[in-house]
């Protein structure tokens, strides 16, 4: 009994330090969203601070100058089911495993 006892004590406790810990990071999460999305030291492509050990942004982030863009970097165009499908069936057609006969077969389907 002592030991069952101990073990709800035990499994009480990490729950406690689970759950404060799981608010202090969203928390933590909460103010690190409202500042601004470059990183840290870099604001437009110039450090502020001069430090010896600078951040410094992934490639991607930078364009051709080098300089941090500040723009999406996703587009997505719109294309229609049967493009998708197209470019689908024109994928698997191209793959090693793919047999000449199995689009064939399943466009009939449909």
């Amino acid at each position: 009994m002592l030991l069952h006892l101990l073990y709800i004590i035990a499994f009480t406790t990490l729950a406690f330090l689970a759950v404060g810990n799981l608010i202090r990071n969203l928390m933590t999460l909460g103010v690190e969203s409202q500042r601004s999305q470059a990183p840290r030291n870099w604001a437009m492509g110039e450090p502020k601070s001069t430090s010896r050990l600078r951040m410094v942004p992934h490639p991607e982030f930078l364009d051709t100058a080098g300089n941090v863009i500040n723009e999406p970097l996703l587009v997505m165009r719109s294309m229609s089911v049967e493009d998708a499908r197209e470019q689908l069936d024109a994928l698997y057609e191209s793959s090693p495993g793919a047999n000449a006969s199995g689009s064939s077969d399943r466009r009939e389907d449909v």
